[in-house]
């Protein structure tokens, strides 16, 4: 399997303050990892870091290339980055936000080449947004803005997704579909990084998890081996423990 992404000893610094500490990953086409810990626990910086978005030190290797050193559309086309609560700062229909993810190919929502308007419409459809492709991004939900927002992360076709809290604010039958979403992206041959609050879905969908706090991982590997109690009470600082019920799992705090 090709590696898409590898971290080795990357730590982040912002205003003079260490927030991300020697972590290391190493991410292959096929793949899920999901990165767990409080708020402030680094997973944001981490993931900007992998994208080259902030000074960094440590190597970092995006589909063979360092981030910091690639141009834009050079890093778009390796990996598609969707950060926390993403905004839409114009009241653009719901079919040309998406249409944004071909940006790097030359296209606009206005000028999209048959090749583009195809990954258009199978982001949209991909994300259950069919109905309201037309739509204006001020005239939807929260919860459809966030699907939207998604499926212009799609339309871009880059192998590796960078997803920053993808199912906050989203019920538990569009958290699970987009869950869904990210398992096929990984089976079709591609890699999703995502962080996330829900320990759960980080067990169900993740073939590796790093668990952090205070910018230090704690706990690497799956979710059955990393996600112990120990680790879990050091991580959030309440007992909690991880439980498979099927092919599903629980996380239980107390």
């Amino acid at each position: 399997m090709s590696t898409l992404l590898m971290l080795e000893h990357v730590s982040v610094s912002l205003g003079g303050r260490p927030v991300v500490q020697e972590a290391s990953l190493t991410l292959a086409a096929g793949e899920i990892v999901a990165l767990l810990g409080p708020n402030g626990a680094g997973k944001t910086s981490l993931m900007r870091a992998a994208m080259g978005l902030i000074a960094s030190t440590g190597a970092v290797q995006l589909s063979g290339a360092d981030p910091r050193a690639l141009s834009v559309r050079e890093r778009a086309l390796r990996a598609a980055y969707l950060p926390q609560r993403p905004q839409s700062i114009w009241p653009i229909s719901v079919e040309s936000l998406v249409a944004l993810g071909r940006y790097a190919y030359g296209a606009a929502p206005d000028r999209l080449a048959p090749r583009d308007q195809a990954a258009v419409d199978a982001a949209i459809e991909s994300c259950g947004l069919s109905a309201l492709r037309k739509r204006s991004m001020d005239e939807v939900s929260g919860g459809e803005k966030a699907r939207a927002h998604l499926a212009r992360t799609l339309a871009q076709q880059a192998p590796l997704l960078v997803l920053d809290e993808p199912t906050a604010g989203l019920d538990p039958a569009q958290a699970l579909a987009v869950a869904d979403i990210l398992r096929a992206h990984a089976q079709s041959g591609g890699a999703v990084l995502l962080s996330t609050h829900d320990v759960a879905l980080a067990a169900r969908i993740a073939s590796s998890v790093l668990l952090m706090r205070t910018g230090q991982v704690i706990a690497q590997g799956p979710a059955g081996m990393a996600l112990t109690p120990d680790a879990l009470q050091q991580a959030y600082g309440r007992k909690a423990r991880l439980e498979r019920i099927g092919d599903a799992y629980a996380a239980l705090f107390e």
